[in-house]
């Protein structure tokens, strides 16, 4: 995790500015005399508004922080409302659980206003808040948000390096067959069963179990994904009690010491997030036994029925992703893959117009959305790849579809830094070599493109046996070599199929 690439060091920035905006916003709300429920319910708000809001224009970054109160202080009143009426209540919790997802159609918009709204219910029941607390939590969490955007867009503004990767395009899909309505019937499903066993175990702490649950749903499109982050909530959370009960417990609500571990737990949120998420459970589940240390409720007994609680929202997840609407992970590593491919295709086609002296062709941004989107294939295939993965075959060939797309990525990078400065004169083999590419890519995609045409002056050019090495020729031949290397892992041949599941 400490050892995972970093370019730029974006992460460590981003985990920086994350302490400095959630402890500055904690910070002004006790200056204002805020009490400390409403100071955490700050403090919160800010987390989230850094956490997340990825649109990828700043200019949206601020609009969806604008949003987030729209989203989550009606459904702050509501929840206080029915503090007392559980059957309500529970069936409120569900509905905001359905439509927190459903609002995922919109990108990544949705997403942050939708996880905003289902957190806003979750900390009314986290602090047993009702109506006459309201002002006192509005105000706290504008305040935080305030400052949160202050620091974020003022004070310390970060441009990524890329864009967030939208899920694969939705646009012809309708009813259940468009994945974010089938996994808000999934997520809608999971929580009312956790909700209702949750309570069996707790009528106080039932809501840990729904929102393990919720948030196992976040970021994930297939059953095998989902099963793998159920699998590393639960591992993450057994070491964060493990930590909870040697470090929190024994601090017993020490404000200076805890403040101090909270700042550190944030740092670790949002350093592991991208690379570790049983790493990321383990900090926040430190960093709740922290709070509760400060609310004076801790004791070894409320970390191990947070354990419980845990297993029980997991295990519905998990159930959830079986029986209701599956996404099988065939499905969902099919399209993220074929995303990456057509990407390979689109900047082959970018650097032959470049090379035929097209000045408006530039191979760059498809370089780096192929990054992109092989981190988000990577993830797809993660279930495959698990150590408890049984199925060894499958396993072998996703590892070898990891190691090819990998290849393309370096392959379609050095080429664009070759091709930088185009020849003075036009190379039909230059230009040959990325139609061959074009070929491969659409030889992987057979049921989605036609063969392509070739042009005329192109007609007869041969691939060089041995090119020479560091030239834009190099890259393609190998580029192309790794694209038929593909065909078997991916089941574009007669060999078995990547995914079954």
């Amino acid at each position: 995790m400490f050892t995972a690439p970093d370019p730029g060091r974006l992460r460590l920035r981003n985990s920086v500015r994350a302490v400095i905006g959630v402890g500055a916003a904690v910070a002004v709300s006790e200056l204002s005399g805020f009490p400390l429920p409403a100071s955490i319910t700050g403090g919160l708000a800010a987390l989230l508004a850094l956490f997340t809001v990825t649109d990828g224009t700043v200019r949206a970054q601020r609009i969806t922080t604008a949003l987030l109160p729209l989203a989550g202080f009606p459904v702050l009143a509501f929840a206080t409302t029915l503090h007392d009426l559980t059957a309500a209540r529970d069936m409120a919790f569900v509905a905001t659980v359905f439509c927190g997802v459903y609002a995922r159609r919109w990108g990544a918009r949705g997403q942050a206003l939708g996880i905003f709204a289902f957190m806003s219910f979750f900390v009314t029941q986290f602090l047993h808040a009702v109506p006459a607390q309201l002002p006192g939590l509005y105000a706290a969490m504008t305040l935080a948000l305030l400052v949160a955007g202050a620091v974020r867009f003022v004070l310390w503004p970060i441009e990524r390096g890329a864009p967030p990767v939208a899920p694969p395009a939705e646009a012809p899909r309708t009813g259940l067959d468009r994945p974010t309505t089938r996994q808000a019937f999934q997520a809608a499903a999971a929580c009312a069963v956790a909700l209702v066993v949750g309570q069996g175990f707790s009528e106080d702490r039932w809501y840990w179990a729904v929102g393990t649950a919720w948030w196992i749903f976040v970021n994930t499109t297939s059953r095998g994904e989902t099963l793998v982050r159920g699998f590393r909530r639960v591992l993450g959370t057994v070491i964060g009690v493990a930590v909870g009960l040697l470090v929190a417990v024994p601090l017993d609500g020490a404000p200076v010491a805890s403040a101090a571990l909270v700042a550190l737990c944030v740092f670790g949120i949002f350093y592991t997030a991208a690379v570790s998420y049983s790493w990321m459970m383990l900090a926040v589940t430190v960093m709740a036994s922290l709070l509760y240390g400060l609310l004076g409720v801790l004791d070894a007994q409320l970390l191990a029925l947070r354990l419980v609680e845990t297993g029980v929202g997991a295990g519905c997840a998990m159930l959830a992703v079986f029986l209701v609407l599956p996404v099988t992970t065939h499905a969902t590593n099919d399209a993220w893959i074929l995303r990456a491919l057509h990407c390979v295709h689109a900047a082959a086609t970018e650097t032959a117009a470049r090379l035929e002296g097209d000045p408006e062709a530039d191979p760059a941004p498809h370089a780096a959305e192929l990054e992109a989107l092989f981190g988000r294939a990577r993830v797809a295939l993660a279930p495959l790849v698990h150590p408890l993965n049984p199925f060894h075959g499958r396993k072998a060939r996703a590892r070898q579809a990891l190691r090819l797309l990998d290849d393309c990525v370096n392959e379609v990078h050095a080429l664009v830094s070759a091709t930088a400065e185009p020849p003075a004169s036009h190379e039909a083999s230059l230009v040959a070599a990325c139609w061959r590419v074009k070929a491969a890519v659409e030889a992987l995609t057979v049921h989605e493109t036609r063969a392509p045409s070739w042009p005329q002056h192109l007609t007869g050019q041969e691939a060089p046996h041995q090119p020479e090495p560091g030239t834009p020729l190099v890259h393609l031949h190998n580029l192309e070599r790794t694209l038929s290397d593909l065909a078997l892992p991916l089941g574009r041949t007669s060999g078995s199929r990547l995914a079954g599941s």
